[in-house]
């Protein structure tokens, strides 16, 4: 949306989790994130970084948003942050198969999209994913992030950034073959406008 200007956004995921909006590290709902982030913002992950853990309790304190701690880590002393930087969302919604969706990249930028996980796509590291058919082992939300055509060979593919980290796939993105909804991935997806609020 900012057309990649300085600076960037990286938005805090630990909040979602933090206060039960749309899901826990074992799935959740895009379009509940979505509601949480048009009523009550989303600040940036320099707010609460992200511990790939749910909290005993999901609850919207002050802290479990956004806290500052005192040094050295592992003192005990933090506090909330009120004053921060929230990012909102002023519209969102659901989008599917391959026209419609590339139609939304193209127009907004990535959208979420939901996949069943195989073990193939669990050890994928690099060239175009093909789905094989294999049963899933879970389901997974992601993000896709551009499409483009293979020179050699003139197949479509998604690009696709995935959370599992760098080392993961061609640095923590993927290709996937476009138009026979591999892994379900044209089947439900979904897109957000985001707007800085003042708090």
């Amino acid at each position: 949306m900012n057309k990649n200007a300085f600076p960037r956004v990286a938005l805090s995921p630990q909040v979602i989790l933090n206060c039960g909006a749309g899901g826990s590290c074992h799935g959740g709902w895009p379009m509940q994130v979505y509601e949480f982030a048009h009523h009550h913002g989303i600040p940036e992950d320099s707010c609460q970084n992200y511990l790939a853990a749910d909290p005993q309790f999901p609850e919207c304190t002050d802290a479990q948003v956004c806290k500052e701690c005192t040094w050295p880590p592992g003192t005990g002393k933090c506090w909330g942050v009120t004053d921060y930087r929230n990012w909102k969302v002023h519209d969102y919604g659901d989008v599917a198969g391959v026209h419609n969706m590339k139609a939304e990249i193209y127009m907004r930028g990535p959208i979420g999209c939901v996949i069943s996980v195989t073990q193939k796509f669990e050890d994928y590291t690099s060239g175009i994913y093909k789905d094989n058919g294999e049963t899933p082992i879970g389901g997974h939300e992601l993000a896709l992030v551009g499409f483009g055509v293979d020179s050699d060979t003139g197949e479509e593919y998604w690009i696709g950034r995935n959370s599992w980290g760098t080392y993961w796939g061609e640095n923590g993105f993927f290709r996937i073959e476009m138009g026979n909804n591999a892994l379900g991935i044209e089947e439900q997806c979904d897109w957000g406008v985001p707007y800085l609020a003042e708090n």
